[in-house]
């Protein structure tokens, strides 16, 4: 029996069949794959995954009357199929369509024959005709990365496809730009795995994993940088035979990459920086490492060596040090600025929350008050959904709650609330935005870091209020 075999055997007995990470636990735990193994390879946290692989053997538990573990479930599935005596050639099956993450799909008569990859089996597929609907159990609590299959991630066309487009040509460059919380770094990683799959090699430096120290000269800091890329393309690190103070570190460091890894690899590498903003706060590395970028982006139109690296960087605002414009990386290669979610990409996202009632045009208009308060910010967005979905408030009871330390979004709007108390500047600022009836204009450096706290907007100069709900809980909490 082969494991497509065994999915067979499973949607005999199961009314609804696997959800999408049920079916990734169910694969890899037949090629005997451990749980920290498969979070490792989906992206999703250890304990989330051993969590739900807990559920599926108790549910396939219930459905074969007898006892199923991660151990034994491949034996009493052989079992079972000698029971059903499956098919071994151009016979017909009847099976229910497998559709993502838990749902549950409607009776249909349309039916289409379908051939098991490396079985003989042939399969008769019910196609579901209506809108699935989520089983609440797999609702994915919000926060971090959304993992790479998940049926949470809502797409922002046409921004995936551009992305994939770019990352394939030698030595592009691609900035993705929102504030906190939008979905940068859930961008960053499906750009990196789209990557992987065409064979070239990737690299993720998180600048918020930096510790303080790394900060402190220019130089460390370089070096910090070219060890972590050099372990992630599992080389040996070398930074003292390219070194030189006579040289300085920003030629030691080009050296290192061009003399060095380049030419070690054999592949192209993309190498991808997170939270980029991080170093503005330190002007003396942010003027040299930010140029140096730059530089290596436009070394690609003339050496070779450099079409080999491709880079994407991830920040949530703009510079808010002076840097020359010929110098800058901000205004070179590919810009993506990620928008909030439009009112039909928040119904999209509530139906696969299993939310019947956000279908069709009154679904529109319910959601609509939603929209105004949060403004389509995605993280809002999913927190509310998940909330709805799991029927632990009511979406009246969610709007009227939401600005107050009651409602859902109470212990994300303290947290902001807390790092403005900490920069008595910020909040001072805030408070002039929130207690406008119009835009007001604020210093530039104030006005950046609003913004990539993503509490404000800015349209020029001018700075609003991103949503209802920061206006209202902060014109509370700040007066």
């Amino acid at each position: 029996m082969n494991i497509e075999e065994a999915l067979v055997v499973l949607d005999t007995f199961l009314e609804h069949g696997l959800s999408d990470v049920q079916e990734i636990i169910f694969r890899q735990a037949w090629e005997g794959q451990t749980y920290p193994d498969i979070a490792e390879s989906c992206g999703y946290d250890a304990n989330y995954i051993k969590d739900v692989g807990s559920k599926l053997w108790k549910l396939l538990s219930q459905a074969f009357g007898e006892e199923v573990t991660k151990s034994n479930f491949r034996s009493v599935l052989r079992r079972r199929s000698l029971r059903l005596a499956l098919p071994t050639q151009n016979n017909v099956l009847s099976e229910k369509v497998q559709i993502p993450t838990g749902l549950r799909q409607s009776q249909s008569t349309s039916k289409v024959k379908d051939v098991i990859p490396g079985s003989s089996l042939v399969i008769e597929k019910q196609q579901d005709r209506q809108t699935p609907v989520l089983n609440s159990d797999l609702l994915e609590i919000p926060g971090g990365s959304v993992p790479l299959n998940s049926f949470f991630y809502i797409e922002r066309p046409p921004i995936e496809e551009r992305a994939y487009t770019e990352i394939n040509k030698s030595g592009s460059l691609i900035r993705i730009k929102a504030p906190s919380k939008m979905g940068k770094t859930s961008l960053m990683h499906r750009i990196l795995a789209h990557a992987k799959q065409t064979g070239v090699h990737t690299v993720q430096i998180g600048l918020q994993r930096a510790d303080s120290q790394v900060f402190t000269s220019l130089e460390k800091f370089l070096r910090w940088f070219c060890a972590n890329v050099t372990r992630q393309l599992n080389l040996e690190i070398r930074l003292d035979d390219y070194w030189d103070e006579d040289i300085g570190s920003k030629v030691s460091c080009t050296l290192y990459l061009q003399e060095y890894l380049l030419e070690k690899i054999e592949a192209p590498v993309v190498l991808a920086l997170d939270e980029v903003n991080r170093i503005f706060e330190y002007p003396e590395i942010s003027r040299d490492f930010l140029p140096l970028l730059r530089s290596w982006y436009e070394d690609a139109s003339e050496l070779d060596i450099w079409q080999k690296l491709r880079l994407v960087v991830v920040h949530a605002t703009e510079a808010y040090i002076p840097l020359d414009i010929h110098q800058s990386p901000f205004n070179v290669g590919l810009p993506i600025k990620l928008p909030e979610f439009s009112l039909e990409q928040m119904q999209e996202l509530a139906v696969r929350h299993g939310l019947d009632w956000a279908k069709g045009e009154k679904g529109l208009e319910k959601l609509a008050p939603l929209l105004a308060m949060i403004g389509g910010h995605p993280y809002l967005v999913r927190l509310a959904l998940y909330n709805l979905g799991n029927q632990t408030v009511s979406l009246e009871q969610l709007l009227q709650e939401a600005p107050t330390i009651a409602g859902i979004y109470s212990n994300y709007l303290r947290h902001h609330l807390a790092n403005l108390q900490e920069h008595p500047e910020l909040a001072t600022a805030l408070k002039r935005v929130v207690t406008s009836p119009t835009s007001v204009q604020l210093e530039a450096i104030a006005a950046y870091k609003l913004e990539s706290m993503g509490l404000v907007k800015l349209e020029g100069n001018q700075a609003m209020s991103s949503c209802e709900l920061y206006q209202l809980y902060f014109r509370e909490q700040l007066a």
